[in-house]
């Protein structure tokens, strides 16, 4: 899920000015463990992931019905 900048410029700000931890997790409703990542980050803006690898090759998938077009025939049933 992705948090909005200004969410996390306060968050980090709420720390900063002596806040805990777990206490800024309950005010804001954000995992301790997104704080702690946010925490660790040079800039708070989003990460664009570039290349997301998806679970199914679609170029093998088309290759194997190709292949194997009885099996495919069966499953359609």
């Amino acid at each position: 899920m992705a948090y909005d900048l200004n969410l996390r410029i306060k968050v980090i700000e709420f720390i900063e000015s002596g806040g805990g931890i777990t206490k800024t997790s309950k005010i804001f409703k954000v995992g301790r463990a997104t704080i702690y990542r946010w925490l660790g980050r040079e800039e708070l803006a989003a990460t664009k992931v570039e290349n997301r690898q998806g679970k199914i090759n679609i170029k093998k998938l088309e290759e194997d019905v190709k292949n194997n077009p009885a099996y495919a025939s069966k499953r359609k049933s």
